[in-house]
């Protein structure tokens, strides 16, 4: 394991710094049975048969011949009773152990006696051995994501799972504290050789899990601080459909019925992006006779065969890059082409090409609203590309929903959408000019089919679903959401955004 060096400062006795130490081997690798902490000369082991209370047996080990003992005599026979000292080699080692029930106290009191004959240094290395090694129930942890209905569950060492739900983190007592090798070998049991190759050679992976009857997992599994941490993403076996999203069905069904171009589904990590795109997916696989070809990293839900044909290709396993899947992608003969990410220039040229050759194409982005898209997209080339994505996004983005999940009314959360359609010719405009506020502003006229997060909020509460205080902290402009509140709300004018500039 992980040898950490610490420094404890001046500390009156070895049971002091084992103390200090256990916390910190604690907190990085998990409790220990057996602690090592050593410097120059001296060397303090100490042991215990549970994972928890005080240690019961101390070894301390002086480097040097028998005349290192010298100051330590008169301790040594005052507890000779628990107290034993022999050579090994060039040390000179002490043994203080319980011999019943109830002399721990007694050892504790030997080991600060002989500490006080001792000069003991301000720093440390420490390491810790006999851990918790029991196998980690992934089933278990599954049936625990459905109990709970959480997100994602969290195993880190030195401290039992923790689950989010509803945003919010909450330990549970499921297995009590873990450990890094109980970590270590549950991601060697759950990753593909591949997987578990690349996490001993970068110390990082990500993969996909499928616990039969119980749901699919994206799996992210990194080291931090010398320890593993791994990562379940919950994926149900069944892809949700809108009405179990509580997502518009008239919007998405619309967007399923296109052809061609770009629809893009953003919003900040974990606001449920890709269980959206795959609803959306899921509609098209069940209504349209077409071919699917997804490309993600990985491969998160998995589509059977419906009325469409779905190929579903893993970056790494399948294909190196998203920007050679999407390139190989317009041989393949598909009709939609779904992109697991956009998240580099190439990936998102290769997009926009086949959104513009006549192909559907469906993908996230990580955005706060969907009029900061465009931009978005842009800042990803080089100045001197930048006017020409700009043409090319306004002619081929056909919709862009941003999403954010809300508390609901009575447990649970809610996603708000903002959605742009590429619908009318200010928004067009706004897209080539890179006007984010002329974006927003082209989305609040009526003949448009857009809508503003403030608007989509705005309903939620009417409905009784959502909070007033929660609609106002999860709008982009509070003012409007007020206004559209007291009744007070208008259109603004197309021009009004020159008109402020021109101020």
């Amino acid at each position: 394991m992980a040898e950490f060096v610490l420094g404890l400062g001046t500390q009156k006795s070895l049971r002091s710094v084992v103390t200090s130490s256990e916390k910190e081997v604690a907190r990085t690798q998990g409790i220990p049975r057996k602690l090592t902490t050593h410097a120059d000369n001296l060397e303090v082991v100490a042991e215990r048969e549970e994972f928890q209370g005080d240690f019961e047996t101390y070894q301390i080990r002086l480097r040097g011949g028998p005349e290192v003992l010298d100051p330590l005599k008169d301790t040594l026979n005052t507890y000779s009773d628990v107290c034993k000292a022999s050579q090994d080699g060039e040390w000179q080692v002490i043994e203080c152990a319980r011999n019943g029930t109830n002399n721990l106290p007694r050892v504790q009191e030997a080991v600060d006696k002989l500490s006080g004959n001792l000069k003991l240094p301000e720093v440390w290395r420490v390491s810790g051995d006999r851990f918790r090694v029991e196998r980690i129930s992934v089933e278990l942890l599954f049936q625990a994501m459905v109990q709970y209905k959480a997100s994602d569950v969290h195993l880190a060492p030195g401290q039992p799972p923790v689950f989010r739900v509803d945003s919010q983190t909450r330990q549970s007592e499921l297995m009590g504290s873990l450990s890094a090798p109980q970590l270590m070998s549950l991601i060697e049991e759950v990753a593909p050789a591949r997987d578990w190759k690349e996490f001993q050679d970068t110390k990082q992976a990500s993969f996909n899990f499928h616990q039969v009857g119980l749901g699919y997992s994206r799996v992210s599994v990194f080291i931090k601080s010398g320890a593993p941490h791994v990562t379940f993403r919950f994926l149900p076996e069944t892809v949700p459909s809108f009405e179990d999203l509580n997502v518009p069905r008239a919007q998405m069904e619309e967007l399923a019925k296109l052809h061609h171009g770009l629809i893009l589904v953003t919003g900040m990590t974990g606001s449920g992006k890709t269980t959206t795109t795959a609803a959306l997916i899921d509609y098209i696989n069940s209504n349209k006779s077409v071919h699917i070809l997804s490309i993600e990293n990985p491969v998160e839900y998995v589509h059977h065969n419906k009325k469409a044909l779905v190929s579903q290709r893993g970056l790494g396993l399948d294909v190196a890059t998203f920007n050679l899947a999407v390139t190989g992608a317009l041989r393949h003969d598909p009709d939609v082409i779904v992109i697991g990410e956009m998240r580099d220039p190439d990936t998102i040229r290769a997009a926009i090409n086949a959104a513009a050759t006549g192909h559907l194409v469906i993908s996230t982005l990580h955005a706060n609203t969907a009029s900061e898209v465009v931009n978005r997209v842009v800042s990803f080339f080089d100045p001197v590309e930048r006017d020409l994505v700009k043409l090319q996004l306004r002619d081929c983005v056909r919709c862009i929903i941003c999403q954010r999940l809300v508390p609901r009314l009575g447990g649970g959360r809610i996603p708000a959408l903002e959605i742009m359609f590429n619908d009318i010719k200010p928004i067009n405009d706004a897209i080539v000019a890179g006007d984010t506020d002329g974006i927003r502003v082209g989305m609040q006229q009526k003949i448009s089919h857009s809508i503003l997060f403030e608007e989509y909020l705005f309903r939620m509460h009417k409905d009784g679903k959502i909070d007033l205080e929660n609609a106002r902290h999860f709008a982009t402009e509070r003012s409007i959401l007020d206004q559209m509140l007291m009744g007070t709300y208008t259109t603004p004018r197309l021009d009004s955004i020159k008109a402020a500039g021109g101020h």
